[in-house]
């Protein structure tokens, strides 16, 4: 075990999961009923990463919860087909959890679903702690979900270590004070990611065993 770090705090979508096509099918799903043939894949792309109601309330803010609840509704009932697995991810995170980590998720999901994922994906067992939308009044990259984690697993920033997908993980880590890491599978491209200057960048899952120095 690295001796700094005792802690690795994951985002779940597209970082512990592939969610990216049902959060896509989703978005299109909801913005076609209320702007018709307006919106493609690639537009919806920035979507990826901020809340539901920060993105739906820029859009029509008559409308939010109206637009959130066609959004759940769709994504819970195409859930388990969409879905998909990323190689490396289990076989990491299991054998972290074999040599004592402590693993927490900080997800933007509300909790029913981000379970759903974890199970589906048969990760659930490895995690003590997530933390979802429900659970804090600021979201990623306010520090308060990443500090509420931290708290819950008893650790300290300095010995914990945040991995994501998407800036608001970066930058969340950073705000909380942990070292951060991004992954190059990410859909917004590693480019962008780059831009935040996470501490580590991954190619694959498996590669954040070589930098916490697991044997």
């Amino acid at each position: 075990m690295n001796n700094s770090i005792n802690t690795v705090l994951f985002d779940l979508d597209g970082t512990l999961i592939d969610t990216n096509d049902l959060i896509i099918s989703s978005y299109l799903h909801t913005l076609d009923q209320y702007f018709p043939s307006q919106f493609t894949r690639e537009d919806v792309l920035p979507f990826m990463g901020p809340s539901l109601k920060e993105v739906f309330e820029k859009l029509n803010p008559e409308k939010t919860d109206e637009m959130i609840h066609a959004y759940r509704t769709y994504n819970l009932a195409h859930h388990d087909l969409l879905v998909k697995e990323f190689e490396g991810v289990y076989d990491t995170v299991k054998t972290l959890k074999e040599k004592g980590y402590k693993l927490g998720v900080v997800t933007t999901k509300k909790l029913d679903v981000a379970l759903k994922g974890l199970q589906l994906s048969k990760l659930e067992p490895f995690f003590e702690v997530v933390i979802a939308i429900d659970h804090v009044s600021k979201i990623k990259p306010d520090p308060e979900p990443i500090l509420k984690a931290l708290e819950l697993l008893d650790a300290k920033p300095e010995e914990a270590i945040m991995v994501g997908d998407n800036y608001h993980d970066i930058l969340g880590g950073q705000n909380a004070g942990t070292k951060t890491v991004g992954v190059a599978w990410s859909l917004k491209g590693r480019e962008i990611l780059e831009q935040y200057k996470p501490d580590y960048m991954l190619e694959k899952m498996t590669d954040l065993l070589q930098i916490l120095e697991v044997q």
